[in-house]
């Protein structure tokens, strides 16, 4: 066996992890393997025909921007889908929606098949339905319509038949559409987050790899705690993560198979390597690695096993994350003294410096829509964190705490994961580990629940 293939758990050890993921329809831990057919690995959507409409067909769909729903969030109905899973269905729905800020759930009841009754709910303050059912034990079929209340016309209608075990999937997917119908703008509810699950005393912590839907539902760890791991990456397009782990004493990046549970290291490098990223097209992934009192960045090719340096500062070069194009690099270094953020081509060309503010700056990330980059910044012993254009320009603290850190865009772009932590006390007291999460404007903070302690948030993008 080589080196790269050293396995940080043992097979049996593996094999227990693949067995706990029994619930993903047989599937591994791949959650591509949950929905297929039209959509992916067993459910099918289909569209449902419109019923009559109230109002001319001209009217088209409701237009109401993000910046409009954040001063007035919409008032929607998501009356239950029926008893049991039904309740369920819709009671995530609504969860998805209420979470993001931009909708207010109301109360109400309506069938799937027959036409609303519109007056009432403009009586009740209503922009729009969402009329649910579902229906089946073993395999369920979950239909879905949603009205505009104001013109009374259908804007989506579709029938969903997957295996019962995948119906929060099934929610989050309508959750997803009712976002885009109404928003105009892809949600991002079906999706994961990667993260260190955290247990034990403050300075004798145990780290695990662990994913999670985003709400925090169907946890899963998914290695022993026997070595220190730390910042996992999605891969966004193979189910696959990066992360740093100590696995016999050295630290080196190796890549999680999240459809078999495989581990293997990610090349060889004469020091440490760590803070890996992978490249839009998921084919490469960019690090950093130590050489003597500092660390360059280098790139590592999947297919070929080649990595190219692309800094040789003298410096300590890290934290480095690929624009959504790839064309770009942003990354963090104390090359002039203080840590603060650079951006450069993907060839480690035109090294340009983007953070002028006050304070240290680390933790770049490039948002999915190009158009800003997230970052953490310690100044006057608290931490903050903020965004700013890729040219430094309109830089904005979101929050503020005694120590953040990792922020992660969800795929739109819209949202920000990130690590909180609180001050310890004598002998570690008092010391708390979470995650959050808050729009881009500084909006709508709220925790992430998690069953541990918890730390280094990775948003997957949508699942496919």
């Amino acid at each position: 066996m080589r080196s790269e293939d050293l396995p940080i758990l043992d097979d049996s050890t593996a094999q227990a992890l693949r067995d706990s993921f029994s619930g993903f329809s047989g599937a591994g831990f791949s959650r591509r393997g949950l929905l297929g057919g039209a959509m992916a690995g067993g459910l099918l959507a289909t569209p449902l025909s419109a019923l009559a409409q109230t109002a001319p067909s001209d009217q088209g769909q409701a237009e109401i921007t993000v910046d409009q729903a954040r001063n007035a969030p919409i008032p929607i109905v998501v009356p239950s889908f029926g008893e049991g899973l039904g309740d369920q269905i819709s009671s995530v729905v609504a969860a998805d929606l209420e979470s993001t800020g931009l909708f207010k759930v109301l109360p109400g009841q309506a069938g799937v098949t027959g036409m609303p009754d519109f007056v009432a709910l403009k009586a009740q303050g209503a922009r729009a339905l969402v009329a649910g059912l579902a229906a089946g034990s073993g395999s369920v079929r979950v239909e879905m319509r949603l009205w505009d209340v104001l013109t009374g016309q259908q804007l989506q209608g579709t029938a969903y038949t997957a295996s019962s075990a995948n119906w929060r999937r099934i929610a989050h997917i309508i959750g997803d559409v009712i976002y885009e119908r109404m928003l105009g703008e892809k949600g991002y509810f079906d999706t994961r987050i990667a993260y260190i699950a955290r247990t034990g005393p403050r300075h004798r912590q145990i780290t695990r790899l662990a994913i999670m839907d985003y709400d925090g539902a169907n946890e899963r760890i998914l290695t022993s705690g026997q070595w220190l791991t730390l910042t996992p990456r999605f891969n966004p397009v193979r189910d696959q993560v990066a992360f740093l782990s100590y696995a016999n004493d050295r630290p080196r990046v190796y890549l999680f198979n999240l459809a078999s549970g495989a581990q293997r290291m990610l090349g060889e490098f004469q020091g440490i390597s760590f803070a890996p990223r992978f490249s839009p097209t998921g084919n490469q992934v960019v690090l950093s690695a130590t050489r003597g009192a500092g660390s360059d960045i280098f790139i590592f090719d999947l297919a070929s096993g080649s990595k190219r340096q692309i800094t040789n500062s003298g410096a300590i070069d890290t934290s480095p994350c690929f624009s959504p194009d790839g064309s770009r690099i942003v990354f963090n270094s104390d090359r002039g003294g203080s840590p603060q953020l650079y951006v450069m081509s993907a060839s480690g060309d035109g090294v340009q410096r983007i953070s002028y503010g006050n304070g240290r700056y680390g933790s770049p990330v490039w948002s999915p829509r190009g158009d800003q980059i997230a970052f953490v910044r310690l100044s006057g012993g608290q931490f903050s964190l903020g965004v700013m254009a890729p040219d430094g320009s309109g830089e904005r603290i979101l929050t503020q705490g005694f120590t953040l850190d990792s922020p992660s865009f969800c795929p739109n772009g819209r949202v920000l994961a990130f690590c909180r932590q609180s001050a310890a006390r004598a002998g570690g007291a008092g010391f708390s580990s979470g995650l959050g999460m808050i729009d881009i404007t500084g909006f709508n903070e709220r925790p992430l629940r998690t069953s541990t302690g918890a730390s280094d948030p990775a948003w997957s993008p949508l699942n496919t």
